[in-house]
């Protein structure tokens, strides 16, 4: 088998493509969750603190020289990122736990009627031989 259809065959198969679906919609869901924060939750956040822009916190290590930038450390940059990720993994728990509790009633089917013993079934081709009489 060459390369190329090897990769083809691989390629194609049923849960790399799913895979590669997942992440294609992970990274827009990502950038969806970002911007609400940056655009929507944060500003509100800082007007109740006092007026913060949580984008401009940081700790200026180094000052600027020359054409050298300053080194600064951006808190607020991260704190900004924990509440994305913290959103998005309130996200991903309440799909899979509605994942979870579909798969739960699925589990849940009424199980098949048990098989009858020998002795029952022996008892109904008695009770239908006599019938037939």
């Amino acid at each position: 088998m060459s390369m190329i259809s090897e990769f083809k065959s691989f390629a194609m198969r049923g849960n790399v493509v799913d895979m590669a679906v997942g992440i294609v919609i992970g990274g827009a869901f990502g950038k969806i969750v970002s911007s609400f924060v940056a655009d929507v939750l944060m500003p509100p956040i800082g007007l109740a603190l006092g007026g913060v822009d949580f984008s401009d916190l940081a700790i200026t290590l180094k000052d600027a020289e020359g054409e050298a930038a300053a080194v600064m450390m951006k808190y607020g940059v991260f704190i900004q990122t924990i509440i994305d990720f913290l959103i998005i993994a309130f996200a991903i728990f309440l799909v899979v736990k509605a994942m979870n509790a579909v798969k739960k009633k699925e589990e849940e089917a009424p199980p098949a009627p048990p098989k009858p013993s020998k002795e029952e079934e022996l008892l109904t081709e008695i009770r239908d031989a006599l019938r037939a009489r």
